[in-house]
């Protein structure tokens, strides 16, 4: 087993943001659709830097698919306040 480097520190605190922001989701009554899609694509984009230096492909498409999917809801919720 290797040691633990810099770049994994970065991916558990992205995988942190990630398993906080389903948690948040998950026990809010009305969850803030900026916290949860902000706090997605923070985690997305610290286990994309992680996962640059420590390559597994599956894990970086599935990076690049979560950080879309929380892009894509954060438009909709700047879209949904300029409406209200």
């Amino acid at each position: 087993m290797s040691a633990l480097d810099a770049y994994a520190y970065v991916g558990f605190g992205g995988t942190a943001c990630i398993i906080a922001a389903y948690f948040y989701l998950t026990a809010s009554n009305a969850p803030n659709p900026f916290l949860v899609h902000g706090t997605n694509l923070a985690g997305a984009a610290l286990l994309t830097v992680s996962l640059v230096k420590h390559t597994n492909w599956p894990s970086l498409v599935l990076e690049g698919f979560w950080a879309a999917i929380a892009i894509w809801g954060l438009t909709k919720a700047v879209r949904k306040g300029k409406r209200a």
